[in-house]
């Protein structure tokens, strides 16, 4: 069997990892999706105007919990100790239980809160600027682990006997990573076999990066299942108990940031589950993760929004009290723009959270695009805003929190922040995965109407019949792209100094509708490797998407709390952001067609085959010998075991 496995990865084509890509994505549009639309030129401003809002119930018990969160957080949170000894406490893990903070998401009946996303939200801010690992702790518990996919695909046998236990404070973690398997889960090696009587699965392989796995009770496990006889088979999610015998936690990994992150290395070595313990069917694994991780990913725009408010408040602070050449540093020109982006962009940061969170607690819309924008995003902007904070400090924010309390200084953790902020364009999708994710769903409608015009593989006749249809499809729609809104001089007038912002931005998504169409027409179906133009095409998206989030957020603000500070100001940094957003936008729309992509790629090739490898000389690698990719065989282990429970 373990030849087997091994064999698998390696034999996977580009072919087949498509192929399995693709069945796991959701098909259908069931729902409107603003950022779908807005891909296809067509500005559905409706869909998120006026802003969604939370029902009374809802907010009050918002309210109420995030107040006494940060109540907890404020008396017993330590951040520095945490980041300090690399460990958050176990009495703090049982406060935040007797909170309910491990229940947010699940429904009451089942032993949650039962917030709205929107709280969700909102609590995960509180927690991550205190403490960011305490925050990914309480998120990949609920947003990906054991809670969420029980609640979309468990039976209510299984939501009764997990939940509670998870609204309690049972850790639960999600393990899909292997080695020698990230993005492409077609090369997944870990196997789950049948007994002959389909009462049990027996589970054998290695799981790498299992945030949480360490202190974990409860495991969502993905694994392959050999198809046979009244066996599917493919990729299935199962529920697995953390101390199931043969269950190994090998080492607890260690990483530039996120210190105190409980993640590590998994063993299985022959663990018996029961069939019950399976969600879904056999070969629907891919599918529960990839539909879990849709409103999943919204847990991370919070820890940005977080990071956001911060580095604002840092900065505020300091370049006031901070004097060189006579003047406070603030005031300085190449400070002020600095100042002015970190402002602007916080402000974008949380109205593009919050939105996309109250539209996936509405229920109306599929949000798969919005959810994947707001974190590919907010995961891109808030590392420039650690990054920007880190210079406005100039030696202070290399320095450590620790080292500057030791001389008598403010402790600022503002190269934490840009240490802790760094892994959020890595997981749940690194940013390059995220463009090559939404540019996908961004081009299904011209995939449905074309994919098999641009199939070379297909016969004639067959692509003959696509020709005809794809026809009839952009015949209606080309003639939308040609005028809009955006060009109506008084058009989006209640938006005040916003509204030309807004006729942008509706402009700007049918010139991307049509950019996108051109580079169809161009490349057919080599667009797929073309992904420096789709990642453009998504970030453009993504630009709009933020503009549209700020403007909508700002009206709100201007007209719900015009008697407040943030009322009489929202429009500025609305305005301000906007205007920066459309500079980075028509960048993006110029460097569609002038780039150095080709060559890029032809030069890259010759590096990987050595031809420039002369330039390394004259250096010594410092790296720790050892294979690149370490051996993933099963088998039993023979480390010794380092999860714990905290009690």
């Amino acid at each position: 069997m373990s030849a087997d496995q091994a064999e698998h990865g390696s034999q996977v084509g580009e072919r087949e990892a498509r192929q399995v890509a693709e069945e796991a994505r959701e098909a259908g549009w069931e729902r409107p999706s603003f950022g779908k639309q807005l891909f296809l030129g067509e500005f559905r401003l409706d869909l998120i105007h006026p802003h969604p809002r939370p029902g009374e119930e809802s907010r009050r018990r918002g309210e109420e919990f995030c107040a006494r969160l940060r109540e907890f957080c404020e008396a017993s949170v330590d951040g520095a100790l945490i980041e300090r000894e690399d460990r958050i406490p176990d009495e703090v893990v049982r406060g935040l239980a007797a909170l309910g903070a491990f229940g947010m998401k699940i429904a009451p009946e089942y032993g949650g809160l039962g917030l709205s996303y929107l709280y969700y939200i909102r609590a995960l801010v509180i927690v991550g600027s205190v403490s960011p690992a305490l925050s990914a702790l309480l998120s990949a518990h609920q947003s990906i682990g054991v809670p969420q996919p029980v609640t979309m695909f468990g039976s209510e046998e299984q939501k009764r006997h997990y939940l509670p236990r998870c609204a309690r404070g049972e850790i639960s973690a999600f393990l899909l990573t292997e080695p020698d398997v990230g993005s492409d889960p077609a090369r997944l090696t870990t196997t789950a076999t049948p007994s002959a009587d389909g009462s049990e699965y027996v589970l054998d392989g290695v799981k790498l990066w299992t945030t949480n796995g360490v202190v974990a009770d409860l495991l969502v496990v993905m694994a392959r299942v050999p198809k046979g006889d009244g066996h599917r088979g493919g990729i299935t999610a199962f529920v697995v108990e953390g101390t199931a015998a043969g269950i190994t936690v090998e080492r607890r990994n260690a990483f530039m940031g996120l210190r105190g992150l409980e993640n590590g290395v998994t063993r299985f070595h022959e663990v018996r589950i029961p069939a019950s313990s399976r969600i879904g069917a056999e070969g629907q694994g891919l599918k529960i993760a990839l539909t879990t991780l849709n409103t999943g990913r919204l847990s991370l725009p919070a820890g940005c929004t977080a990071t956001g408010k911060l580095a604002l408040k840092i900065a505020r602070e300091w370049s006031r009290e901070r004097v060189q050449w006579g003047r406070p540093v603030g005031e300085h020109e190449a400070v002020a723009k600095k100042i002015s982006f970190i402002a602007a962009t916080a402000y974008a940061l949380e109205a593009m959270a919050e939105l996309s969170a109250q539209l996936a607690d509405d229920k109306r819309n599929d949000i798969r695009i919005e959810a994947a924008l707001a974190k590919l995003y907010c995961s891109e902007m808030a590392s420039k805003i650690a990054d920007e904070l880190v210079q406005i400090r100039g030696g202070r924010g290399y320095e450590t929190a620790a080292s500057l309390a030791a001389r008598g200084e403010r402790g600022v953790p503002a190269e934490q922040l840009l240490r802790d902020m760094r892994i959020n364009r890595i997981f749940e999708g690194s940013s390059e995965i995220m463009r090559l994710f939404i540019a996908r769903e961004a081009v299904d409608a011209h995939l449905t109407a074309a994919g098999e015009l641009i199939d070379a593989q297909l016969p004639p006749a067959r692509r003959a019949r696509a020709a005809a249809r794809a026809g009839g499809f952009y015949a209606r729609w080309l003639p939308t792209l040609v005028t809009g809104e955006g060009q109506r001089p008084g058009a989006y007038g209640e938006f005040g100094p916003l509204a030309a912002h807004l006729r942008y931005v509706e402009r700007a998504s049918r010139k991307l509708a049509r950019v996108t169409f051109y580079g169809m027409a161009r490349w057919q179906g080599r667009l797929e490797r073309k992904q420096g133009f789709l990642g453009r095409i998504v970030d453009i998206g993504a630009e709009l998407f933020a503009m549209s989030a700020v403007c909508v957020r700002a009206q709100r603000d201007a007209t719900e709390a015009s008697g407040t500070e943030r009322g009489k100001v929202a429009r500025e940094l609305a305005g301000l952001f906007c205007s920066q957003a459309r500079l980075r936008a028509e960048e993006l729309f110029d460097q569609l067609w002038s780039n150095t992509d080709a060559v890029d790629s032809a030069l890259a090739r010759r590096v990987l085959a050595g031809r420039y490898s002369w330039l390394e000389d004259g250096i010594i690698d410092p790296s720790i010998p050892g294979p690149w990719i370490a051996s993933a065989e099963p088998g039993p282990s023979d480390a010794k075991d380092v999860h714990r429970h905290i009690e």
